[in-house]
């Protein structure tokens, strides 16, 4: 791509995410949604691969329909309150077509179809974007609005998303849909908890861009999409591969590495709030993200499997690694002595 180009598509999602996050007017805060979205499309089909342009259609019109559901829900709010502003959001209507709306954007179950689609037909570099800095504005709608939202609503798409998440992404081999159907358990998580305690969601998510951005830079610099070829990169970087292994315990949420944190926080919120059964359903789905996880971790670092077919070995790399991979590794794990410092902060 035109570096020209990559510079005014990375502005303009700056821009657009920076003009959400700010707002307290709906429209320019669908504004923003609408720039970011714009912003996206060129890198996604970037590659001109039919996979690439599918993809970068599915997201489109999927994110065209969040962003006709949010003007609607602010709408209708509007004409029956006379209020534009975010957090004044209370006619019911509006509250229930909000969620939806965020839910599409975000790719939370039963929304969820077109997210490991478009994630699977998008470069690595993109695919972080997707899974980081797009959910950011959405979240940011969800963390304003988190006093007028229904709880029961909320929970049952959250036990889904962390259900489904878990299940759909046993069987997969390609590594990016494994990292989609990571990214929707991880966000059952972050709406279980948003109309209880709404900073522990933005918590949770800074922790989990943190962590999936490191697993995604990884993976670029070893040039890795599936499972087969992450069993041969082991000659390539020994240490990049053990790394991969901690950093996807962490995602897990495995003690004593920083992706207990989020989980640990959240478990005891619901306990606080009466809600131990539900705490107790979504701790146990999340033992299906495990499963697959340690599937990543196995195949990165532990085996290296008996093939009927001859594979090459990978030639050592011996640039050095991005120091940005260094510092997201040593914060993806070790966060989690400093968590009263953390908490204080928050």
């Amino acid at each position: 791509m035109n570096p020209q180009a990559k510079l005014v598509f990375t502005l303009s999602l700056l821009l657009g995410t920076t003009m959400t996050i700010s707002s307290n007017h709906w429209v320019t805060a669908w504004a923003g949604l609408e720039i970011n979205t714009l912003a996206i499309l060129p890198m996604i089909s970037k590659s001109h691969h039919p996979r690439a342009i599918e993809a970068a259609t599915k997201y489109f019109l999927v994110q065209a329909a969040a962003s006709a559901l949010i003007l609607f829900s602010s709408m209708t709010n509007a004409w029956d309150t006379g209020q534009w502003d975010i957090t004044q959001l209370t006619h019911p209507m509006s509250c229930l077509v909000l969620t939806s709306a965020i839910a599409m954007k975000l790719g939370l179950v039963p929304f969820h179809f077109w997210f490991p689609e478009v994630l699977q037909g998008s470069p690595l570099i993109t695919g972080l974007l997707l899974s980081t800095a797009m959910k950011f504005p959405p979240i940011t709608l969800l963390y304003m609005t988190s006093q007028s939202l229904n709880p029961m609503l909320l929970t049952t798409m959250a036990l889904l998303s962390a259900a489904i998440g878990g299940w759909m992404g046993l069987n997969q081999t390609q590594i990016r849909k494994i990292l989609a159907f990571s990214s929707i358990s991880h966000l059952g998580w972050m709406a279980v908890i948003i109309v209880y305690n709404p900073k522990l969601t933005l918590l949770n998510f800074y922790l989990y861009a943190m962590m999936t951005a490191t697993v995604f830079l990884i993976l670029n610099t070893i040039k890795v999409l599936k499972l087969s070829t992450l069993m041969t990169t082991w000659t390539k970087t020994p240490s990049l591969n053990t790394m991969l292994l901690l950093i996807m315990l962490s995602l897990a949420g495995l003690p004593p590495l920083t992706g207990f944190l989020p989980k640990w926080l959240i478990i005891q919120e619901l306990t606080k709030q009466n809600m131990a059964p539900t705490a107790t359903i979504i701790s146990l789905l999340s033992l299906l993200s495990l499963f697959f996880y340690l599937r990543l971790a196995y195949c990165a670092t532990i085996t290296l499997p008996p093939h009927t077919s001859n594979h090459m070995k990978q030639w050592h790399i011996t640039k050095p690694t991005h120091p940005m991979i260094a510092i997201l590794t040593v914060m993806s794990l070790l966060l989690l002595p400093i968590a009263p410092m953390i908490l204080t902060i928050i």
